[in-house]
C-alpha cells in the first residue's frame, strides 16, 4: 500500500465555542495534486490553517510522512517541507521581490543551492525576474501572487497548500498561474490545492474532495467528479 505523504485523520477544529471541522479526513500521495473545493465558508482555509499549526486540532491527527505534526509550531512545518501559500498572498509590501524570495529560504544555507533556486524561479515567473527590485507593495494582485508561490518554493516543499491562488485575477494572469503549478507539481512537487473556481480545481487535480459545512462529503478521482450530475449544478454552473 503507497504511503501517504499528507494524512488528515478525523480532525475536528473550534472557533472559539463554535465547531468548523468535523471529522475531517484527507490524504495527499506523493507527486499528487489534489484539489479542495466547496462554497466559501465551508471551512477549506480553516482546514489549510489547522494543517500548518496556525489553528490548534481539538480531535484527531495531522501526519506528514508518516510523523505526527498535530498542532506543531507553524514555523516548524516550513522545515518539514510543508508550506502555505495563504489566500490574500501575504507578501512583505515594503521589501522587494528578491527580499520576498530570500525571505523564504530563511532556514536554509546552502547558498549555492538558493542562488540556484531563484534562477529556477525567474524562469517560471519571467515577469519576476524582470522587476526583482521592485518593491513588493507597487505590484498587482496577480504579480504578488506570483512572488507568493515563489517565496514559498524558495523553502524546498516536499508539499505545497495553495489557498484561493486564482482569487481576483485578471484572466491572463489566472492562466499564468495555473501553467505555473501544473510545472511544479510535474517537478515533483505535491500540491493541496484550495480553489474556489471548481473548473479549475478539478482541471488540475488527480483527485478531488468535496467539503460543505465543514466535512468532507465526497472524494473521488477528478475526471469523475468534473462528470458527476451534482457537482456540475452545484459547483460547474451546468
Amino acid at each position: 500500500m503507497k504511503q501517504s505523504l499528507l494524512g488528515v485523520h478525523n480532525i475536528d477544529v473550534y472557533y472559539g465555542a463554535i465547531k468548523t471541522l468535523h471529522g475531517v479526513s484527507l490524504t495527499v500521495y506523493p507527486g499528487e495534486l489534489v484539489s479542495l473545493i466547496g462554497a466559501n465558508g465551508a471551512g477549506k482555509t480553516t482546514l489549510l490553517k489547522s494543517i500548518v499549526g496556525i489553528l490548534p486540532v481539538h480531535e484527531g491527527g495531522i501526519f506528514l510522512s508518516n510523523q505526527e505534526i498535530t498542532n506543531k509550531p507553524t514555523h516548524t512545518m516550513v522545515t518539514q517541507g510543508l508550506t502555505l501559500v495563504p489566500e490574500g498572498r501575504g507578501t512583505f509590501l515594503h521589501m522587494s521581490v528578491l527580499e520576498n524570495l530570500q525571505m523564504g529560504a530563511y532556514h536554509r544555507n546552502d547558498s549555492v543551492d538558493i542562488k540556484r533556486d531563484l534562477e529556477h524561479n525567474f524562469t517560471l515567473f519571467p515577469r519576476l525576474a524582470e522587476r526583482q527590485h521592485q518593491i513588493c507593495g507597487t505590484m498587482s494582485g496577480g504579480e504578488q501572487q506570483m512572488v507568493a508561490i515563489a517565496r514559498a518554493l524558495m523553502s524546498k516543499p516536499q508539499i505545497l497548500l495553495l489557498d484561493e491562488p486564482s482569487m481576483g485575477l485578471a484572466p491572463l494572469l489566472v492562466k499564468t498561474i495555473i501553467d505555473v503549478i501544473k510545472k511544479i507539481n510535474l517537478e515533483g512537487v505535491s500540491i493541496l490545492l484550495v480553489e474556489q473556481n471548481a473548473n479549475i480545481a478539478l482541471s488540475l487535480a488527480n483527485r478531488a474532495y468535496v467539503m460543505e459545512l465543514g466535512k468532507i462529503t465526497m472524494t473521488s478521482d477528478a475526471h469523475e467528479l468534473v462528470n458527476n450530475p451534482l457537482i456540475k449544478a452545484t459547483y460547474l454552473g451546468g
